[in-house]
């Protein structure tokens, strides 16, 4: 019955977008990784943009990360852009796209998720997907109160979700259960009056919907403050790469000020920027001087003309936009 009225459904309503008129498991691969976290709509001017630089995943893995990271500006989590890049080498090294579950998954950034995604829509294999979507609708449908983000939860919903997977139709009931999430069982103000499943919906029939899902919470947030200064030299300006192992690793930042230059000028106090596990709080200051000042090695200057031409993450986007002209 679920099922069914599922695919019922989504043969009426299920969105129309780009990825969805191809079995290439390149361009099905890309799409996932721009999408998570990120929604449909600014995702799609990213895979359009991608397929049309990078048509064929040879392509990709011949880039540069400076080259991914630089198309990938503004979609943040960087770690996505690069581990595209390190799965796109994988898959030429290799041979060939993988076509198991087990083999996409050894590609770098793919979870059980995306590798269900990408199996079942590219190549129909019979695995359900489970993300945000997938837990509400499941955990509504049947009154389900397990939180989520545990291990209990986690194994449970993927048992309900892959018992419930029509084998001979994994591709349409996987891309059922993600449209449904998104257009109907939405997170807030779901369209339950229109819902072809409010009869059999428990927490429709308990007074639930917004209760269910559960997450425990647990997510510790640190607040981290940052000082940038931009320098202006004779048309150049310094920006040094950020190292591995901390945020944005590989794109591009200016100078650090350590007091080291008092002669600045505030442009902007306590800018925030929202980081899934910190706060960002930043300080912008600007100096313009015609005698460029001592800075550690791994600072380069670059003119001004090309900053564009560097990745660097939103936050700097920002302090870039207040630079007098």
């Amino acid at each position: 019955m679920f099922t069914s009225t599922l695919l019922d459904w989504f043969a009426l309503h299920g969105r129309d977008l780009p990825w969805r008129h191809t079995r290439d498991p390149y361009a099905i691969w890309l799409s996932e990784i721009i999408l998570q976290q990120t929604r449909i709509q600014q995702g799609m001017d990213y895979w359009l943009r991608f397929m049309q630089r990078w048509p064929q995943v040879e392509n990709l893995a011949s880039a540069t990360e400076d080259e991914v990271l630089r198309e990938w500006q503004g979609l943040g989590y960087y770690s996505r852009a690069r581990n595209l890049h390190t799965a796109a080498q994988q898959i030429v090294k290799n041979g060939a796209f993988p076509c198991t579950i087990v083999t996409i998954k050894q590609l770098k950034g793919v979870g059980d998720y995306t590798a269900a995604a990408i199996g079942s829509i590219a190549f129909g294999l019979p695995a359900a997907v489970v993300d945000g979507n997938v837990y509400r609708v499941l955990a509504r449908h049947y009154g389900i109160d397990t939180p989520i983000n545990t291990t209990r939860g986690k194994k449970l919903f993927a048992e309900l979700a892959q018992s419930l997977l029509p084998a001979d139709q994994p591709a349409e009931f996987n891309q059922a259960m993600m449209d449904f999430g998104a257009i109907q069982c939405t997170p807030t103000s779901p369209n339950c009056t229109a819902c072809p499943l409010q009869e059999t919906c428990e927490a429709r029939r308990t007074g639930r919907i917004n209760q269910l899902p559960v997450k425990e919470k647990r997510l510790n947030i640190q607040t981290v403050r940052l000082t940038y200064i931009y320098i202006r030299c004779n048309g150049k300006t310094p920006i040094r790469k950020r190292p591995a192992g901390g945020i944005w690793q590989g794109l591009w930042e200016p100078a650090q000020q350590d007091s080291l230059i008092p002669s600045a000028t505030l442009l902007c106090k306590d800018v925030k920027h929202v980081l899934t596990h910190r706060i960002l709080l930043a300080d912008f200051y600007f100096m313009e001087t015609d005698t460029p000042p001592v800075l550690p090695d791994e600072y380069i200057w670059v003119d001004e003309a090309d900053l564009d031409q560097y990745a660097v993450p939103r936050l700097i986007e920002l302090l870039w936009e207040a630079i007098p002209r």
